[in-house]
């Protein structure tokens, strides 16, 4: 009996971690006849398991969709993951979500065996309390927009820019984006005729939504590698050229891929290329190399560095007796 119980779960771990099996192919997996295999599918139907069956060549099993369906069965390393996952949305970007993923993780926890309760007890990590970020939206507002992208349904929204700018936008919707603590919708503009991608922040959602649409071609990498392209558009506004007064192996360390590249000048030298979305900023990142440096280009970094080094020293002159 208990080998009996015991091939059950192995089937039912196994109907869960594929779509669809052949007859051969799971007789095989549990080293037992198909006859044995059939009683075995019968056993979790009368469980509750529905169980589909195509016969024939090309026929196999799945396990298909039901609201009575018992619990999954997850093993040691995917409950932890899940349990983690769960922990980590309830501090997450999305509002609304922390108490149902509290909920969640507390039911979870309560059918774990004893082992991956203590694993996940001696896992127990402290979070550091902050206030919501202004990117932070809600749960509804981020499934709906999801929904529309699943229903290739066209959505209506009001859309705020960085400076406040406000104007009403249609689009079709195509996915949804994470990209650190913020959430974006790409999708092509009606207005623009173009893509674009929308900080789902920033939107205030109109209904009713639709009419439906036929897909267009995504854009070139997909959704991620277009929001991704947009940074880095966002960050190479400027572009400058400096000599830093210190060997290369000082500096390189200091200059992420994100910021620019470096190279030799000579034994006591070398020349940073930085982009950046103002001279303003990259001003501020050369006081990070703590070196002497001579701007090659553009003229104008000059006098944004003139201007960073006053401020500072008037903050200095007016706090450092203080």
């Amino acid at each position: 009996m208990l080998e009996t119980s015991a091939r059950l779960l192995r089937l039912l771990s196994l109907l869960q971690a594929r779509r669809e099996w052949t007859g051969a192919e799971l007789a095989e997996r549990l080293d037992v006849t198909t006859r044995t295999l059939r009683r075995d599918v019968e056993r979790l139907r009368e469980l509750g398991y529905p169980v589909n069956a195509r016969i024939g060549v090309g026929g196999g099993y799945q396990l298909g969709a039901g609201a009575e369906m018992p619990p999954l069965l997850l093993d040691d390393e995917e409950a932890l993951a899940v349990a983690f996952g769960l922990r980590s949305t309830a501090v997450g970007p999305v509002i609304g979500i922390a108490e149902p993923s509290l909920r969640a993780l507390t039911k979870l926890r309560q059918v774990m065996p004893s082992r991956l309760q203590n694993r996940l007890d001696a896992l127990q990590v402290e979070v550091v309390g902050r206030p919501q970020a202004a990117s932070a939206v809600g749960a509804r507002a981020l499934a709906a927009v999801a929904s529309v992208c699943h229903a290739r349904e066209r959505l209506r929204f009001d859309y705020s820019t960085r400076g406040g700018t406000r104007s009403r936008r249609e689009v079709e919707p195509y996915r949804v984006v994470q990209a650190d603590s913020r959430w974006y919708l790409v999708a092509w503009d009606m207005g623009r005729e173009d893509w674009r991608s929308f900080r789902v922040d920033r939107m205030t959602l109109k209904s009713p939504t639709g009419p439906r649409f036929v897909p267009r071609e995504p854009p070139e990498g997909g959704a991620a590698a277009f929001v991704a392209r947009g940074f880095k558009q966002a960050f190479t506004r400027v572009r400058t050229r400096v000599r830093l007064h210190a060997p290369i192996d000082r500096v390189a360390g200091r200059v992420p891929e994100d910021w620019g590249t470096v190279e030799t000048d000579d034994a006591e030298t070398c020349v940073v290329s930085l982009r950046g979305e103002s001279l303003r900023d990259i001003a501020q990142w050369l006081a990070v190399f703590e070196v002497p440096f001579t701007v090659l280009e553009p003229p104008e970094l000059r006098d944004a560095c003139r201007e960073f080094a006053e401020r500072h020293a008037e903050l200095a002159a007016r706090y450092g007796n203080a």
